[in-house]
Order: C-alpha cells, then sequence, then structure tokens
C-alpha cells in the first residue's frame, strides 16, 4: 500500500472507532432527521402509458416469479430458499447460522464464516432485489397483493437493520445497490395510495435513506480496494441524491458523486472499455451500474460528463464485442453475478438483459448481435432523457484489446458453429491487491457452438471453503503451464495477490485464413532458476483446428500442462491423444486433441482428495468436469506443440495440412525467441 492509502486507512480506522456512538439499536426512537424539506416530493416518475411498453412475454414471466415470491420461493446464489414470505435478513441457510443482528457493524469480521456464515448469501436478499421485481409486478398489474409484500418487507428491513447495527452496514458496496433498489421501488409504487406513507410520510424510512448516503459519503472504498465495489458506492450515491433530494447535503452528495463516479470510471477501466480487474462478471456488473447511474442523473438534469458517458459506451461495446455466437461472455477471473437494478423474472442471462438496457440507453450498434425487449429496458428506457448519442464508437466488432492484453479468435459463424478463443496475455489484475484476478497468465478458453470445450472453471466460492477457492483460481485449474507446482501470481488471501504475473502480447496477426496469437509472461522469473513462459496460439479457419505451442525458456524445470473442459465435454484419453465429445449440448460436436508426447497425461474428473476436474456455473454452484493434466520436465528449445481438430465432414482432407501448421507454428514460436 502508498503512504497516502495507509493514511487513509488510519482515518477510517479512527473514525469507525468515533462512530460506535452513533450507532442505533432496535429499540430506540426513530425521529425524524434535521434538515429535512417541508416538500418530499418524489421528483421523476415514469412517464403515463410505460407499461404497456413492456412485451406480454417479459410481463408474463415477472408475474409468475412473483407470484413464487408471495408464496415464499426464490432462488439466491444457485440456492433454493421457501422462506421469503417473511425473510429473516440475517440468515445464512448454507450454512445454518445466523450474522450478527447487533453487533457495532464495524466491529464484525464479515469474511469470517464462524461469524456471519457465509455472508454472500446474507447479503445477497438484503440487495432488495426481489422487492424491485416485486415492485415492478405491482407496475404491471395494479395487483395490490405485490405492493402490500413490499410495504410489510421494506418496513421489516429498516425495523431490523438501525443504523450501523449489524452485518448489513458492514460494506459500501451493500449500502449503494440497495440506494438502487430504493429508489426504483419508489417509482414503480408512485400510483399506489400508500406509498407516500412508506417512504416520505415515514420518519423512519426517511431516516434509513439519509443513513445510507451519510454512510457512504464518509466511508468508500479506496486505494487497493477502489475497484468495482466504489462503482457501486458511488452509483448509489448519484441515484439516491437525484431520486430523494430532501436532505441538506442532498446537492452537495450528488455534486462529489457525480465528479467521483466519472474518476473511478475511467480508473477501473482501459480506454478499450475492458475492466482492469479482467474479471468478465464485473465489467458487465460496471456497466449495468453506470447505465442505471446515467438514466438518474440524465432525467433529474444533472447528466453525467460526456468524457464519463464516453466511457461507459466503450465498456459496454467492449463487452458485447467479446461474446461468442449465443451471447456468453468470457469466463474472466472472479464473478458473483452482481446485478445493479432487478425488474425481470431470474433466468435470462445477465449480459442479454444488459444488452437491452444498454439498447434502451445508448442505442444498438450495428454490429451487435439481437436483444430482445424486456422489462427492466422497457420501463428504464422510458425514463425522462434516458437516450444518450455518443460519437466515436466502433463501426466494427473488435477482436482485440491490446491495453488488458485480451485478443478474441473466431471464425465467421454462416454456415459451420463458430469456434471462438479468448486469448490472455494481459496484466494480473487491477491495483495491488488484484482482488478478483485468478492465476491464468496465458490461459484461453474455447468454445464451439457457444459450447466450453476448453473452459474457464469459474468461481464457485468466496468466502468459508479456503481449498476450493484457492483451487478455483489457481494456475492448474486454468488452460495454461504451471511451473515448478507454484501459482504464476503469489496469493495472500482469497482477496489478495502480493505478486502478479503480467502478461504482454507480442503478435496477433489475421490472415484470413488464419490468425496467429504470442504472448508471455513474467511469472516464474522469481525462481530459483529464473523460468519465462511463453505461447503461441493458431486458429486455422479453413481446417477449423487450433494450434497451441508453449515454450519454457529458462533451463530444466517440472511443469504441468493442464487443459480443462465443459461440463457437457465427454473425453476419452489413450495415451497422448483425446477424443472429445458433447453429443447432449444445443450444439453437438465432436474434436480430437493431440497432445504433447514428452508428458505424461491423466485424465482428472471431480476429484476432491486433490482438488481437479471441476466447472462452476456460478457462485455457490459446481459439478464435476474432465480435465487433462500433463506432467514433465521442459526442455530447452523443446516446444509442447498441442492441436485442437474440430471433427466436421470434410475435415479428413485437410490433415495433412494440419501436421504442416503444427510444424510450422512450432517452428515459427522457436524463430521469435530467438529473435
Amino acid at each position: 500500500m502508498s503512504p497516502a492509502e495507509l493514511c487513509w486507512r488510519a482515518r477510517d480506522q479512527v473514525l469507525r472507532a468515533a462512530w460506535a456512538r452513533r450507532q442505533v439499536s432496535r429499540d430506540q426512537d426513530v425521529p425524524a432527521p434535521r434538515g429535512l424539506a417541508k416538500e418530499r416530493g418524489f421528483p421523476v416518475v415514469l412517464p403515463a402509458r410505460t407499461a404497456g411498453l413492456v412485451p406480454d412475454e417479459a410481463r408474463a414471466a415477472v408475474l409468475a416469479s412473483a407470484d413464487r415470491l408471495i408464496n415464499g420461493d426464490w432462488d439466491v446464489l444457485g440456492l433454493h430458499r421457501d422462506d421469503m414470505v417473511a425473510p429473516d435478513w440475517f440468515f445464512d441457510p448454507v450454512t445454518g447460522l445466523r450474522a450478527p443482528a447487533d453487533r457495532y457493524a464495524f466491529r464484525i469480521n464479515h469474511r469470517s464464516q464462524e461469524q456471519t456464515g457465509d455472508v454472500k448469501q446474507v447479503w445477497e436478499v438484503s440487495r432488495l432485489h426481489h422487492l424491485t421485481l416485486l415492485a415492478a409486478a405491482w407496475f404491471l398489474s395494479r395487483d395490490d397483493i405485490y405492493a402490500r409484500r413490499v410495504a410489510e418487507q421494506l418496513r421489516s428491513w429498516w425495523r431490523c437493520n438501525p443504523f450501523l447495527s449489524g452485518v448489513h452496514w458492514t460494506s459500501g458496496i451493500e449500502v449503494g445497490i440497495r440506494l438502487i433498489s430504493m429508489a426504483w421501488i419508489r417509482r414503480l409504487l408512485d400510483d399506489w395510495p400508500g406509498v407516500g406513507d412508506l417512504f416520505e410520510h415515514d420518519d423512519r424510512a426517511v431516516t434509513q435513506i439519509r443513513w445510507h448516503q451519510q454512510y457512504l459519503a464518509a466511508f468508500r472504498s479506496r486505494g487497493s480496494s477502489a475497484n468495482n465495489h466504489v462503482i457501486a458506492e458511488v452509483a448509489g450515491q448519484l441515484v439516491a441524491s437525484c431520486a430523494f433530494p430532501w436532505f441538506a447535503e442532498s446537492a452537495k452528495w450528488r455534486r462529489k458523486a457525480a465528479r467521483l463516479f466519472e474518476r473511478e470510471l475511467i480508473a477501473n477501466t482501459f480506454p478499450s472499455g475492458v475492466d482492469r480487474e479482467l474479471a468478465s462478471d464485473y465489467q458487465y456488473f460496471v456497466a449495468e451500474l453506470g447505465l442505471v447511474a446515467a438514466v438518474e442523473t440524465a432525467a433529474a438534469g444533472h447528466p453525467l460528463s460526456a468524457a464519463a458517458c464516453q466511457r461507459l459506451c466503450a465498456v459496454v461495446d467492449s463487452g458485447v464485442a467479446m461474446l461468442d455466437e449465443r451471447r456468453r461472455p468470457p469466463r474472466q477471473g472472479d464473478g458473483d453475478e452482481g446485478r445493479a437494478l432487478v425488474l425481470d423474472a431470474p433466468g435470462q442471462p445477465g449480459i442479454l438483459s444488459l444488452m437491452g438496457l444498454a439498447s434502451a440507453v445508448l442505442g444498438r450498434l450495428d454490429w451487435w448481435p439481437a436483444a430482445t425487449a424486456d422489462v427492466r429496458s422497457s420501463i428504464v428506457g422510458a425514463m425522462p432523457g434516458a437516450a444518450h448519442h455518443v460519437a466515436g464508437r466502433p463501426s466494427k466488432r473488435p477482436s482485440r484489446f491490446a491495453d488488458a492484453g485480451m485478443t478474441i479468435l473466431r471464425t465467421a459463424s454462416d454456415d459451420e458453429p463458430e469456434i471462438w478463443c479468448r486469448c490472455d496475455g494481459g496484466p494480473h489484475g487491477f491495483l495491488s491487491i488484484a482482488a478478483h484476478a485468478h492465476a491464468d497468465a496465458l490461459a484461453i478458453e474455447v468454445r464451439h457452438g457457444g459450447v466450453d470445450v476448453l473452459a474457464d472453471p469459474g468461481t464457485y466460492c468466496y468466502h468459508g471453503e479456503p481449498d476450493w477457492r484457492s483451487y478455483f483460481r489457481s494456475t492448474v485449474a486454468h488452460n495454461t503451464v504451471e511451473i515448478d507446482g507454484r501459482n504464476q501470481s503469489i496469493d495472500g488471501g482469497p482477496f489478495l495477490w502480493v505478486r502478479h504475473a503480467n502478461g504482454k502480447e507480442s503478435h496477433v496477426a489475421d490472415v484470413g485464413d488464419a490468425v496467429e496469437w504470442t504472448a508471455e509472461h513474467d511469472g516464474y522469473l522469481s525462481l530459483r532458476t529464473p523460468a519465462r513462459h511463453r505461447r503461441c496460439v493458431r486458429l486455422d479457419r479453413a481446417s477449423r483446428g487450433i494450434d497451441i505451442v508453449d515454450e519454457i525458456d529458462g533451463g530444466m524445470h517440472d511443469i504441468r500442462l493442464a487443459f480443462h473442459f465443459g461440463p457437457e465435454v465427454e473425453v476419452e484419453l489413450e495415451q497422448h491423444s483425446a477424443a472429445l465429445r458433447w453429443p447432449a449440448a444445443d450444439v453437438p460436436g465432436a474434436a480430437r486433441l493431440d497432445l504433447p508426447s514428452s508428458l505424461n497425461w491423466t485424465l482428472h474428473r471431480g476429484a476432491t482428495d486433490c482438488i481437479l476436474g471441476w466447472y462452476s456455473e456460478g457462485l455457490g454452484r459446481r459439478v464435476p468436469a474432465f480435465a487433462l493434466v500433463g506432467c514433465g520436465r521442459s526442455m530447452p528449445d523443446m516446444p509442447l506443440c498441442t492441436r485442437l481438430q474440430f471433427l466436421s465432414a470434410g475435415n479428413d482432407r485437410t490433415s495433412n495440412n494440419n501436421l504442416l501448421a503444427v510444424s510450422w507454428l512450432a517452428s515459427d514460436a522457436m524463430r521469435r525467441s530467438t529473435r
């Protein structure tokens, strides 16, 4: 940490200790705050007939989900809950533990499962996304059963969570997202007769909204922690100060949050728009937060700056450009399925909903894949001043994001399933701790028709299961090379990397029938005998094959070369070749993987004694999947050559060309290494 950050952290600790006297207990009276505006209307409401813009299918899905919620059913991070009629805001159904409800917030270690249980499960319900969905159901149906349930649970949350009491005041990102939910609940219920008594005429509600903003004004993520958390914090402050301008500080809070939002959005993203955390899920989360903030500020007459809108467009456009033909994003780095605003039924992939929202706010580019309008895009897009026009956006889909070290190799998908390959040749992560990065330098993801063939493993967990957390972000869990039994980057905890492996692309060329990529990283230069890993990847569009050549410079080392497969892929290993099939996938296929003969290859699936062979679709979920691991010694001037050949009609006649391609790529890699 820098001296400035150490000073800020010391200041925060002093302030947190001093604020202990400001903690409010449940049995205390909650008077209206001082300096409150006499007129507390809600300034920006939805235009008449907005509900009629929502497609019938999306409307029906929301009402069906709302009915499940009324009966108590809701899915939270892969876990089904049936207790949502009157949820316990502190209960973790995974461990059965109950997080602290009355303890001073800054004396709670929310990373300790012994204290809080699985804190992500506890926090997720208190983001109030299920209440924004119920409010949307009322807006679309005018059935008061939904509004009454919203009112019951909001009052319950406010009563159970007074200022600085309990686990829900320990993290600013939770406070920011909750403010966005509150603003949209108020907006969606605007025509409900009880909305004024629920919000502006209720001292507890008004005080809670003020407490949330006071918290964010005093405490924010800084320095090495200023990642997507700070974006959520300032977006929440921006939305709330525009939607609830009831306090003497509202204008000051709004101006400061707007400045911070622009600064932090630009700091958190590369000029290309790729998120600097190099965690795909968080790029889409940041984009969603930005779109919601842009709409709110424009509607309030205080639009974001041109620079902020320009960068927000870049974040969205680069995110769309990286999608495969089935509109699936990369799986790089951590992901926790974070959402800024939920108005639609669960089930639709978040990226499709984001594309609909971005189309309504920023406009859809010609090369974007189609996105169906949903409840959120229809309603948010109807807000006054929602649409933004930003010049200078890419006229063609980009495939390389040089500042992030990310390149997408792909075939045209007109006649045959698309081959999509993400190559990672960039920095390790963002800021000194790189909290959401994985040790995945030079790893690749390969998909065929949107099916994970060579797969990134995902995240699975954040807290409470350290062995699983370590595995899913380790080098051997990714499609790359581990040297001397050590991760490329050195971790110091579940959200801390103390040494980073940084990659660098050295050659990217698209020659029509083929596209080539070469990069290297420095993660093993600290070994007793320093080593450098260089990887060349070549996608031959004509033969529909991918060649991978790995070189280890720097003497002889123990190495493990790993290839991980998606859960739909069946693998049969025979010596140095593997047959791959995915007959039950939406787009069935088959391939052959020819492996380096100098390594001893073993096949794994769902191992737990030494964790290996797992795939996580989302936080809290994991399934067994095949993994191939080749062990051996690196030899100077002896590259490791791998070929992935997708099998289809006509492949046999290209076999000789395939062998020539592997030979050429290996020779070319050797030439590059001697330059």
